[in-house]
């Protein structure tokens, strides 16, 4: 899934992908995302041990390509809302 091809043939706006930054879903990923690092990383202290019995299903190789997949569709989003950012208009000479 290419995010960002989704968002431009969808012709996406800019107060579309914003509300999505900003939005619940978003900040849900990004929590994810930690959590799964965190698990990738190891240790010994309870949040880890946490993270081993919530994701322990997961191997690790699978835990990481399921973590850069939902960080590549933040980024797209990132990229395509920083895409969409006007540029100045050029002075028109007389």
């Amino acid at each position: 899934l290419n995010f960002y091809e989704y968002l431009k043939s969808s012709k996406a706006t800019k107060k579309q992908t914003q509300d999505f930054i900003e939005s619940p879903t978003a900040a849900n990923l990004s929590n994810l995302i930690m959590d799964l690092d965190d698990y990738l990383e190891g240790g010994s202290d309870e949040i880890h041990k946490q993270l081993r019995e919530a994701y322990g299903h997961l191997s690790k190789p699978h835990a990481r390509k399921i973590r850069n997949y939902l960080y590549k569709i933040l980024e797209d989003v990132w990229r395509y809302e920083k895409d969409k950012r006007p540029g100045r208009k050029k002075l028109s000479s007389k």
